[in-house]
């Protein structure tokens, strides 16, 4: 029985002591390029919106809850069409 193994691992390492390395062409004037795909910019500019978006100002919205319960909350129409004309603009980018 053998126990010391120690000419394996020299006749191993003889074995692969001629082996050449690779060369590193250090020349190379290759320079990353990143594209971003069309999907990916829109998806980008949805995100965008999305972190623009105001936080619900809970104070807001039960006051207005009090107004339309009391009738005393008036709409102008005028607010609503530009509110749903930005939504269309919104809807050809995405």
């Amino acid at each position: 029985m053998r126990i010391n193994k120690i000419d394996n691992i020299f006749q191993v390492y003889n074995k692969n002591s001629g082996v050449k390395k690779v060369n590193s062409d250090k020349g190379s004037k290759d320079i990353d390029q990143i594209k971003i795909s069309e999907k990916a910019i829109e998806f980008q500019y949805a995100l965008q919106k999305i972190k623009d978006v105001e936080e619900i100002r809970m104070d807001k919205v039960e006051d207005i809850k009090n107004q339309v319960q009391s009738g005393t909350y008036h709409i102008e129409g005028k607010k609503i069409a530009e509110k749903m004309l930005e939504s269309i603009n919104f809807d050809k980018k995405i």
